[in-house]
């Protein structure tokens, strides 16, 4: 995605996730074509997902989230222990930010 979030949209994004349980989960198998599309239609659905990354060493992980955010052109809102929040607006835009 081109546009950065500022500060206080991440913030904003971080309060609406908080609540959200992980839509998808990565597995042993690592990031696959399968779970790229799964992350993709979440969020195309949802806008803001979770997406939890299992047993993956830290700067595996790293790799993984930053080739996810690159890959479905989505903004990594923040990671915490092994989720990852990310955001992309849809069409709809149904979650309206704060200005930056």
């Amino acid at each position: 995605m081109s546009t950065e979030l500022s500060t206080k949209q991440k913030q904003f994004l971080k309060g609406l996730a908080h609540h959200l349980n992980p839509v998808v989960m990565l597995g042993s198998n690592g990031l696959t074509e399968g779970v790229l599309a799964e992350i993709d239609h979440a969020l195309s659905h949802h806008e803001l997902i979770k997406v939890k990354i299992a047993g993956a060493e830290r700067e595996t992980k790293q790799l993984i989230i930053n080739a996810i955010a690159r890959e479905t052109e989505a903004c990594i809102v923040q990671t915490i222990g092994h989720i990852l929040v990310l955001y992309r607006p849809s069409e709809e835009k149904k979650i309206q930010l704060p200005r930056r």
